[in-house]
């Protein structure tokens, strides 16, 4: 209960009732202070006040009566009506000629102008608070922090990259590559080395046969290649040993990808968009243009983007007409209460028209905010509004009241998340598109090997054949020599057959299957399955 009263008395206090200085005890410096509000207050007693404001859905836009009335809108003027009531005075809503917030020529055009030149008694917008215009405006208590976030049109997949790469980071597949193009050199040279120095029967691995090694092992593949020698052995038990954990690390990695991947963007930071050159787009007069154009501000390198035309400053009364140029794939910039309703009222649109729940969030949000700062409302330099107007907004502030009036129009949940939580995974074109690259250059390097031996072949065709066959006689030779350690012939092991089998001999059906009819040296006769694998062992 404790809860409900404070929010009662602070609507109280806020709205109605008396103001809280009015039961305060006794006390010279709070005397002088509640003589000074009481004094301001009868002087703002049936006042006629100029409130300027701008469009800036949904924190304060206009409406244009039947009549030409200008009537203000949204959370700003939800706040000045609680004022009104509060002190008793009435008011006009006045609006800059053009649309804009800061501005710095005409003070006509730009609401901030409209203050400085003292043409309205208070700015009914959230003023962000900016060093470079303190000499100009006074600002109110703090109402709010404002966020401005960026929206960019959701991409079909993530920037994770393509699933065969996605469980490995792009320096460790760098890394992966270098082991795989060293090691077989690394293998030639220990053994020649070796071989140098100590002599034995068995020579250096060339660097072909080692360099086919690594990549049939990488591969999972089997090698003719027996070494003798232990620091051979070695050298081959740890390349195994190397691709057995990283193939066991990438299925892991790949299986979790494609059942628990979370999506990412490109777009995380404002940093990406300078480094990584996207257009992006924000509202001119905004606090973002002249923020970025402010060298003290760490967001001044974006300038650069609107010197070569990458960023875009539009003049705009309504937000909608963003959305074309997000959808074009530029990055809109704007504040996160703005952004929501965008994204809310296009996925209400789509949800009318019936489009598929898979289509409806067209749009996302970067994760991370674009720039942070503390709003509040503006009085020209010489005003005494302020020290009447936060007595009251002080309490809807620290209540909680504000940040209500701003989301009140939008669900709780998050519109349309970076993770839309989809129950299925399928494997994607763009999953598989590592395995065509790896067809394609396979046989575009296996084109290349056979144009190359079939030039050195013609090349060779036309020298003497006897140089030749030497020449392949004593590499025959040598390749026997250093590969000896395949398998015996079964007629080492066995011994030949004790039984000739040729064409000539008898044959026998017997329950369907086909014998030979052989007679040994002792008289006796066998029968031979005819196109068995076992026939074979009597050849």
């Amino acid at each position: 209960m404790a809860g409900l009263e404070l929010i009662f008395s602070t609507i109280c206090n806020a709205t109605f009732c008396d103001v809280l200085y009015d039961k305060s005890p006794i006390d010279p410096v709070n005397l002088f202070k509640q003589n000074e509000l009481l004094a301001l207050k009868n002087d703002v007693n049936g006042k006629h006040l100029k409130i300027g404001t701008y469009n800036n859905y949904p924190m304060s836009w206009v409406e244009r009566l039947e009549n030409g009335t200008l009537v203000g809108r949204g959370v700003a003027f939800v706040l000045v009506d609680i004022l009104r009531e509060k002190f008793n005075f009435t008011y006009e809503v006045v609006t800059p000629e053009k649309n804009f917030l800061l501005g710095d020529r005409r003070s006509e055009d730009s609401l901030l102008g409209l203050v400085n030149s003292s043409k309205i008694d208070m700015a009914a917008a959230f003023f962000p608070i900016l060093l470079k215009y303190n000499e100009m405006v006074t600002y109110s208590d703090d109402l709010d922090e404002g966020v401005w976030m960026m929206m960019l049109k959701r991409p079909k997949e993530s920037a994770a990259g393509s699933g065969l790469l996605a469980p490995f980071d792009t320096y460790v597949w760098y890394l992966i590559l270098a082991a795989v193009l060293t090691y077989g050199p690394f293998i030639t040279l220990i053994t020649w080395i070796r071989s140098k120095l100590i002599e034995n029967d068995e020579g250096y691995i060339s660097l072909s046969p080692s360099a086919w090694f690594v990549y049939g092992a990488f591969i999972k593949q089997g090698t003719s290649l027996s070494p003798e020698a232990n620091t051979t052995r070695v050298s081959f038990a740890t390349w195994w040993l190397f691709v057995m954990l990283l193939s066991a690390f990438y299925t892991a990695n790949l299986t979790a990808f494609l059942t628990l991947s979370k999506f990412t963007l490109d777009i995380e930071n404002p940093i990406d968009l300078y480094k990584k050159n996207y257009r992006w787009v924000t509202s001119e007069g905004g606090a973002v243009q002249y923020t970025i154009k402010n060298p003290e501000e760490d967001l001044y390198y974006l300038n650069k983007m609107i010197l070569n035309r990458r960023a875009q400053i539009r003049s705009v009364n309504d937000n909608k007409e963003f959305l074309p140029m997000v959808t074009g794939g530029a990055v809109l910039v704007k504040e996160q209460t703005a952004v929501d309703e965008l994204m809310y009222s296009d996925y209400l649109n789509k949800t009318r028209k019936g489009v598929p729940e898979t289509q409806r969030c067209t749009y996302v949000m970067a994760p991370n905010p674009f720039m942070k700062k503390q709003r509040a409302f503006a009085y020209p330099k010489n005003s005494t509004l302020n020290k009447l107007f936060d007595t009251v907004l002080k309490y809807l502030i620290q209540s909680g009241i504000v940040d209500h009036l701003e989301r009140r129009d939008l669900p709780s949940t998050r519109i349309c998340p970076l993770d839309l939580q989809s129950k299925d995974r399928q494997l994607r074109n763009a999953d598989l598109m590592m395995t065509y690259f790896i067809i394609i250059t396979g046989l575009s390097i296996a084109s290349v090997a056979f144009v190359s031996e079939l030039i050195v072949t013609r090349y060779y065709k036309g020298k003497d054949k006897d140089v030749t066959q030497k020449t392949k006689t004593g590499k025959a030779l040598k390749m026997l020599k250093k590969d000896d350690g395949g398998p015996p012939p079964y007629d080492s092991l066995f011994g030949k057959s004790r039984y000739k089998i040729n064409e000539n001999l008898d044959t026998r059906i017997i329950n369907g299957r086909e014998y030979y009819v052989v007679h040994n040296k002792n008289g006796d006769t066998r029968l031979i399955p005819v196109r068995s694998p076992s026939a074979f062992l009597y050849r």
